[in-house]
């Protein structure tokens, strides 16, 4: 399965705008955690691994930030942007989030529990079990 963008619904007032995430109708998972990642410094990157179970949909609710991804033989490279509009993230796709702007803040809703032993954390082990897949 390949990453794609996920719109969001959204709904515009003069009075501020709103949108909405809804696990049966814009999610291919249940949720099971939700996290944010916020006050990055600049130049820092964040993930650089991968999962072996756990789906992911990363939407930048303030600010920017890219989101490059690699199923083992090609890479993605997003630019999210906008809070109606998220990058959802199989399982078995390494991530990497770079190119945070100032005040930025990534939400990431998750398929899964937190569990160390889901991730893979060497880009090179990763390649070599995706490609097993």
């Amino acid at each position: 399965m390949e990453p794609s963008l996920i719109e969001l619904p959204k709904f515009l007032d003069e009075r501020g705008n709103l949108s909405f995430i809804e696990e049966d109708s814009q999610l291919p998972f249940k949720i099971k955690r939700v996290y944010w990642i916020y006050d990055v410094p600049g130049g820092q990157i964040r993930g650089g691994h991968a999962f072996k179970d756990t789906e992911e949909l990363i939407v930048a609710i303030s600010g920017s930030l890219d989101v490059v991804l690699n199923d083992g033989q090609k890479e993605y490279r997003f630019h999210l942007n906008r809070s109606y509009s998220g990058i959802y993230v199989p399982k078995m796709m390494w991530r990497m989030l770079d190119n945070f702007s100032t005040n930025s803040l990534a939400m990431i809703i998750s398929s899964t529990e937190y569990d160390e032993n889901d991730y893979i954390r060497n880009f090179n082990t990763f390649k070599k079990e995706a490609q097993s897949c």
